[in-house]
């Protein structure tokens, strides 16, 4: 598996939206804005890859100097608890503490906290909805 940065626009970003769609929006009856995804070219977009498959992804988006955003974290179902979010976690998280900040938040979806807790999230915040379902802040000193 080859955990990397995806270039905005690239056939590679593409695999990025169609497993962000199939896995987070789908299900939820939602899709993506294409001023979403035009908003989306500054953030830190990473993938895992299999050859010319993606595995998983998730993207990075700076709050302020101190603080950047996990957001749209997914894995193939099929492969899910076989160990590629917690890669893509690291490596975001290495990613962010190369580049300078302190604090790794995300808004977490309420049936992911225990993964997120196991990677040494904690939840700070009160339960909230967004995109239909429950989410909590959590958030991780780097």
């Amino acid at each position: 598996m080859a955990l990397k940065i995806i270039d905005h626009g690239t056939p590679e970003y593409q695999k990025m939206i169609k497993l962000r769609d199939d896995i987070l929006r789908k299900p939820l009856g939602l899709g993506f804005t294409s001023q979403e995804l035009d908003e989306e070219k500054d953030n830190m977009l990473i993938g895992a890859f299999e050859d010319d498959t993606i595995l998983g992804c998730c993207m990075l988006v700076e709050e302020n100097p101190q603080i950047v955003r996990l957001r749209q974290m997914a894995v193939l179902n099929d492969l899910q608890g076989k160990g590629i979010g917690r890669a893509l976690m690291n490596f975001a998280e290495n990613i962010a503490r190369d580049r300078g900040y302190k604090i790794l938040s995300m808004h977490a979806r309420k049936n992911a906290i225990g993964f997120y807790e196991k990677m040494g999230y904690k939840v700070a915040g009160d339960e909230f909805t967004e995109v239909t379902i429950p989410h909590y802040v959590m958030e991780k000193k780097l």
